[in-house]
């Protein structure tokens, strides 16, 4: 005994030094190494052993590294190895876990021990299960009894305890979470008493022992409260209602909420509680009291704060903030969730929205954006409109419709009128305040570029102005009103402003709220297009009063007419219901315009271009919005272009522009309207672009391009009349149709399209252009060009803070989006001498909108193939396809090739597709592995791009390559969907998932190729020159590490798999029960793929059941596993006989795969980690349980590990 007793001892001492040395950053790799490798053997060792060992090395006399460490491999054994002790070794090995927490209990001892100490307990409850825990529960009570410590120790167990149940995850044992639920909640009875009683006891005793000034004892007492809460907020989550409020739960958190100390902790109680749903099974009446309970606590709660606070006045001490926003998001979740139980209290509801708005008023931007979710939620729902009921359901709707329309009446007239105000004020961004300006903030804190935690602006931006929608469409004259009148202050503002440019923020932030105001009344389906003649005389003299105030303004300078003319352009919707004053509203719009200078010589003037091009911009959102009210008007636009067009004052960009407006009037005027206009537009676009000079002397050969490049007018000509074109293909009614491929040849007659007669001049001359930029890149030219022409091929700053994601920087009022996304500087267009950056612009441009025509021109039914000959455009597009950069080639494959393979007639497929997919798969599949081969194994990507990429540091540099090449590969893979989707594959066979081992009928499989005209899939099978790359990339895709990429593959994996079932090709039988099988399983080690996992498993499944009596290769797979073996195989095999559910058969083969695998399928395990106790490491204020996800990994055990 005494020798056996020394064994342990020494064993003991050298974990403990290999513990030590693990630990110690000093001790060489070598040494560390070895100490990992023992301590794993001791871990998969003799069980008893390990737990002899461990629990020796808990005691006091081990230094705190050591102890922590041990509880670690406590934890490690019941949570992985508790089964190989039997149930007397179960009974010892818990009470001596118990009586460690009665060891444990000494002021000396540190926290993060004390948590261990409570973990292991809860942990060895939740793997004995409810027996146990009846057991333990008297001596727990008892032992809390003892003191603070003890308490402490108690509540952390208590807290621990329920996370199987408040963590949802389906591959937990259900039977296990259920045993426990119902374990618990038939202990409810003596636990929330039991806390009741902690909470009670110790926080009394804490002040008084602070009153005697035992600072130490006070806080002892203290932890006890705080651990209590923290076990109180574990049960809040599941814990019937009406018992915590039964066993005053819920009144001990509300008495604590006036407590400095612990009013955080109470308020996430009251967090987590608030948004507790009424179920089906629940006692109503009992609920709803318990909550209306609830309810009365945090406004009185409420109350107190926004007294003490004032909404307007003295702001709330930084060191309450925290609590502030926990009470308002308790309430924003009371009133989202059970506003139902104080329905039938006429006092306490408009008390409640009372408070809901005084939150969203206050000054402290965290409690106004809490408060904006609950009224943005309430008005969507109010506002909703009811679903046609069945008669079965009529009553409930009417219900429910009746309890809306209550809540609704009293969201009154001053509440609508003051969530508009704040509304209003808060759409401007504190970084828009310029100082020494006449705006003054005060003490409001708007918005700013240090908000972190919220989102973005732009978010905010929106949830505000879909608030205004929402009032609006309640409110209409309020919100009417408002609106006009918040416009009318500012514009006497400026109008006294010395320098009104300056203040323009606060007019520039409103004409978010002016357009959807206006949008959300005229609509025509609110209440002024219903013939409420009052309202809507009253909402027309309002807005017709706003509107002459607006024609009046004469404002020149260029940033107020620019936001002049925005103003207008947010009128369209109102001109439909006053058509009298369109025409005014043009002849302002031309006012604006040429009261600006468009001379470009003077660098001054970039501004006011820029003011031009978006005044420009309003004549398209005129036609947009105002409909048929404008089209009287369309003659004097007309004739008003020509005169300016002839004068020399009307540049091309705005020429485009306002020819864009005029195709969004001609689309309402109908289909003779839109060609009259497209042949106004386009015929002197078509006298330029077809002529045969420009193309012999800048497309002949790729140098040409250097000379258009020096060639200003030409240049900017051509950049204008593709991007033209492309607005034409746009705005012209282009056919969403979603024509099978499969129903459709180049022959057979299809609808007629505004477009289909310009394509035959249009599109010939664009592959030329095309093809010799492409040229460029290839490094026969490359090495011939000047170095401006080099420079021009980099990437610009835009593009790289876009892969950075950083946002897109500052442009200058002299830059500006074309209208189609293109940056052009402004003052260049005037024809002077280009520099880098403008011939970059023009590449781009050129490139994406050139791009874009063609991808558009395929919609255009049969038009396209008929001008095009597949050669040309072959030649074009991947001529060039070794030497693109990836940048380029993603762009070509989303704007080109993804369309013309979605619309391409099936019987041009041999004709088109062939030769544009085998150059572009084959590269695709080479460059790709590459890089993807060089980021996984050295950790960068190498891509083309990298020498367009001439600033930034290594470490920005590489997330540019990585993001290039992730870009890439997820369009590739998506093309791979698209060939797999099912428009195209009307001829694919479904895959019934019955449940039943199929075995195909052998006689009835029919030939690969007899596919081919019904299924892309089976045509690209059918031609080897596309099929070896597809099917190559689609391995290599289980390789890389990109979640988004796999749903894409997976596709295209599915399709695979049908066709195999159901041809007699043993090639592609061979493909997808070997090769395709083991690369799934590969995939599976990914935790990247664990979204797509079930998908994953799914195509197991399939190739395994349908294939495995056919090819040999599916049993060949599993059996090759390293922890396989036969029996297993036999079991699953026997298993999947005895049910018909394809879901438990995926069950199975999904536990098949991690048995065989030793879990090392991360795709899976990343689902399946086991549920443990988190957050036990340090002391942290708020212990609400989160569910994390985690794999053990090397040294730590599971998430109670420390770190």
């Amino acid at each position: 005994m005494e020798a056996s007793s020394n064994n342990s001892s020494n064993l003991a001492s050298n974990v403990a030094q290999a513990i030590a040395v693990s630990l110690d950053w000093t001790s060489s790799p070598d040494a560390r190494k070895a100490a990992v490798a023992f301590l794993e053997s001791i871990k998969t060792g003799d069980v008893r052993v390990l737990a002899n060992t461990a629990f020796l090395l808990v005691k006091k006399d081990w230094s705190s590294e050591i102890r922590l460490h041990a509880f670690k491999m406590l934890q490690h054994l019941v949570r992985l190895r508790w089964e190989e002790l039997n149930p007397t070794e179960h009974r010892n090995f818990a009470n001596v876990t118990v009586d460690l927490m009665s060891e444990i209990a000494n002021p000396s001892e540190e926290w993060a021990l004390k948590s261990q100490t409570a973990a292991l307990v809860a942990e060895i409850v939740r793997s004995e299960g409810v027996n146990l825990w009846q057991e333990l529960l008297p001596a727990l009570v008892s032992l809390s009894a003892k003191g603070p410590i003890q308490a402490e120790l108690v509540s952390m167990m208590l807290r621990w305890l329920p996370e199987d149940i408040t963590v949802h995850n389906e591959d937990l044992e259900a039977d296990r979470r259920r045993l426990l639920l119902r374990g618990l909640t038939l202990s409810l009875p003596e636990i929330l008493p039991l806390l009741y009683t902690l909470l009670e006891r110790h926080f009394g005793a804490a002040l008084s022992e602070a009153g005697k000034q035992q600072v130490g004892l006070a806080k002892q007492h203290a932890s006890a409260v705080t651990a209590t809460l923290n076990a109180v907020n574990a049960y809040s989550e599941w814990a019937p209602l009406p018992d915590l409020a039964k066993y005053g739960i819920i009144h001990g958190c509300g008495f604590l909420l006036s407590s400095p100390d612990f009013r955080l902790h109470a308020c996430e109680f009251f967090k987590l509680v608030s948004a507790r749903k009424r179920h089906a099974d629940t006692s109503t009446p009992e609920f709803d009291s318990a909550m209306s309970t609830v309810f009365h606590i945090l406004m009185n709660a409420s109350k107190e704060l926004l007294h003490s606070s004032g909404v307007n006045a003295g702001a709330i001490d930084e060191s309450n903030i925290e609590f502030a926003e926990c009470l308002c998001e308790s309430m924003v979740f009371l009133g989202s969730t059970n506003l139902q139980c104080i329905m039938g209290d006429s006092t306490a509801l408009p008390l409640y929205l009372q408070q809901m708005l005084g939150f969203f008023q206050h000054q402290k931007l965290v409690l106004h954006f809490q408060s904006l979710h609950f009224w943005l939620a309430l008005l969507r729902d109010l506002m909703s409109k009811p679903k046609a009921a069945s008669n079965s359901s009529a009553d409930g709707s009417d219900e429910a419709d009746k309890e809306k329309q209550k809540i609704l009446s009293f969201v009154n007239d001053d509440i609508c009128s003051a969530l508009l105000d704040v509304s209003f004020q808060r759409l401007l961004k504190r970084e828009k305040i310029l100082h020494g300006t006449s705006f003054s903030l005060g003490p409001l804190e708007l918005w700013s570029d240090d908000v972190d935690s919220k989102g973005n602006f732009g978010q905010y931006r929106s949830k505000l102005l879909e608030l205004i929608k929402f009032v609006t469409s309640y409110k209409p004259v309020i919100a009417g009103a408002k609106v006009s009148e918040r416009i009318d202050t500012i514009i006497k503002s400026l109008l006294l402003s010395p320098m009104p440019s300056q203040d323009l923020a606060v007019m520039e932030s409103m004409q978010s709220a002016l357009e959807n105001v206006v949008s959300t009344i005229f609509d025509g389906s609110n209440v002024i297009g219903g013939g409420h003649s009052e309202v809507q005389v009253g909402l027309c003299r309002i807005f017709e009063g706003l509107l002459h105030q607006l024609l009046s303004l004469n404002w020149t300078e260029p940033a107020l007419a620019e936001v002049l003319g925005h103003y207008l352009g947010v009128m369209g919707p109102f001109l439909n219901y006053f058509p009298d004053a369109a025409g005014r509203v043009i002849n302002k719009l031309f006012e604006l315009l040429n009261s600006l200078p468009f001379a470009v010589k003077d660098p001054s003037t970039s501004s006011a271009r820029y003011a031009r091009l978006q005044i420009c911009t309003s004549f398209i959102h005129i036609a947009k919005t105002a409909d048929k009210s404008i089209l009287p008007h369309m003659k004097g636009i007309a004739d008003t272009m020509a005169y300016l067009q002839k004068e020399g004052r009307l540049l091309r960009g705005e020429h485009n522009l306002l020819g864009e407006a005029f195709l969004v009037m001609a689309s309402a005027a109908g289909f003779q309207q839109q060609q009259e206009v497209l042949a106004w537009l386009l015929e002197p676009l078509s006298q330029q672009w077809t002529q045969i000079e420009w193309q012999n002397n800048y497309l002949s050969e790729p140098l040409g391009l250097v000379r258009l490049c020096v060639e200003t007018p030409t240049m900017w000509s051509i950049f204008h009349c593709i991007t033209f074109f492309e607005k034409a293909l746009k705005r012209s009614g282009t056919r969403k149709t979603h024509l099978s491929s499969q129903n459709n040849s180049a022959a057979s007659s299809t609808p007629l399209h505004p477009m289909a007669s310009h394509l035959s001049w249009m599109l010939p001359p664009l592959p030329k252009l095309l093809r010799a930029i492409h040229s460029l890149w290839s490094p026969s030219v490359s090495q011939t060009l000047p170095g401006e022409m080099k420079a021009a091929m980099t990437m610009s700053d835009a593009e790289q803070y876009s892969l950075l994601g950083e946002g897109k920087p500052k442009l200058s009022k002299g830059t500006s989006t074309s209208g189609t996304g293109h940056l052009v500087t402004m003052s260049k267009e005037g024809y002077t001498e280009p520099n880098e950056s403008d011939i970059r612009n023009w590449m781009k441009g050129i490139r994406d909108s050139g791009y874009n025509v063609l991808g558009l021109a395929t919609t255009v039914g049969d038009s396209f193939y008929k001008c095009l000959d597949s050669h040309s455009v072959a030649l074009a597009l991947v001529e060039n396809i070794q030497s693109m950069e990836f940048r380029h080639l993603r762009l070509l494959v989303h704007s080109v090739l993804i369309p013309l393979v979605k619309n391409c007639p099936v019987d041009l497929w041999e004709v088109w597709l062939e030769k544009l997919l085998h150059p572009l798969l084959l590269h695709s599949n080479q460059t790709l592995s590459c890089s993807w081969s060089s980021l996984l194994q050295e950790g960068r990507a190498k891509v083309p791009d990298a020498q367009a990429i001439l600033a930034g540091t290594d470490s920005k540099v590489e997330v540019m390559e990585e993001k290039l090449l992730r870009d890439l590969t997820r369009e590739i893979c998506s093309l791979l969907s698209l060939i797999a989707s099912p428009q195209l594959n009307t001829g694919l066979p479904s895959l019934e998932h019955s449940g039943q081992i199929s075995r195909v009928d052998l006689s009835s499989l029919k030939a690969l190729d007899s596919f081919a005209s019904s299924s892309m899939v089976g045509f690209i099978l059918k031609h080897q020159g596309l099929a070896l790359p597809a099917l190559q990339i689609c391995l290599e895709a289980f390789k890389w590490t990109d979640g988004e990429a796999m749903p894409k593959v997976s596709v295209f994996c599915g399709a695979l798999v049908v066709l195999a079932i159901f041809t007699n090709s043993m090639e592609l039988q061979q493909f997808v029960a070997k090769d395709l099988f083991s690369a799934i399983i590969q995939g599976l080690a990914l935790e990247s793929n664990a979204f797509i996992s079930a998908d994953l498993v799914g195509h197991c499944r399939d190739i395994y059941i349908y294939l495995c009596d056919r090819h040999p290769a599916p049993r060949e797979v599993l059996l090759s596993l390293p922890c396989i073996k036969q029996h297993d195989l036999l079991a699953f095999e026997e298993a999947l006989t005895k049910t018909a559910s394809p879901k438990e058969q995926k069950q199975y083969m999904k536990s098949l795969l991690l048995l065989a695998t030793g879990n090392k399928l991360k795709a899976l395990v990343a689902q399946k980690t086991v549920n443990v106790i988190t957050n036990v490491t340090t002391k942290p204020r708020n212990t609400v349980n989160v569910a994390e996800n985690r794999v053990d990994e090397g040294e730590v055990i599971g998430p109670a590990a420390i770190s």
